[in-house]
């Protein structure tokens, strides 16, 4: 008879102890990230990367990167640009990749990462500002999965989507 696990999922930040190797998405530039850029980027301050254990702690069943970032204001909504000040660049918070490896796509975890990593970005506007949001999208696929989140294409960038703050409040106020 076969064990089963029922560990409970967990979203911690990327370290030494982690088996990188082992990830797989099927997207050869996803993977190589989280194997030979990560770490290197969270020394460095460039980006944070939280991953998603769920049978054991080593192993990394997904994965996002954080990061700050800069949209210009010209290619905001204008319903939302006229809300704010006339900055040329606006702050916000880049969703720079997000990741399941493919023995896990299926169950949710992909929606679960990006709802830590709204949830992260949010909490992080009390002690910097950002207005938004923002990933790239790299396929139409991908595009989907975060215009179902709400995700809306910024002006003239239909590869590059937003989510206002004051939306993600408002969705995860009962999170």
């Amino acid at each position: 008879m076969r064990a089963i696990l029922y560990t409970k999922p967990t979203i911690v930040p990327l370290s030494n102890h982690h088996n990188r190797e082992a990830f797989d998405c099927g997207v050869v530039s996803l993977g190589r990230y989280i194997r030979e850029q990560a770490l290197q980027d969270a020394k460095g301050k460039i980006a944070a990367t939280f991953v998603l254990s769920v049978d054991t702690p080593a192993a990394i069943a997904g994965y996002y990167a954080l990061s700050s970032t800069g949209v210009n204001a010209g290619e905001l909504p204008k319903d939302i640009a006229k809300k704010l000040p006339h900055y040329p660049l606006i702050p916000a918070t880049l969703i720079g990749r997000l990741a399941v490896d493919h023995r896990y796509q299926g169950n949710g975890y992909g929606e679960l990462l990006l709802l830590d990593a709204l949830q992260r970005s949010l909490i992080a506007t009390e002690q910097i500002g950002s207005m938004a949001v923002i990933v790239d999208v790299r396929d139409d696929k991908a595009k989907a999965f975060y215009e179902h989140f709400q995700f809306i294409p910024l002006v003239g960038c239909l590869n590059r989507l937003f989510l206002p703050m004051a939306a993600i409040k408002e969705e995860l106020k009962g999170v």
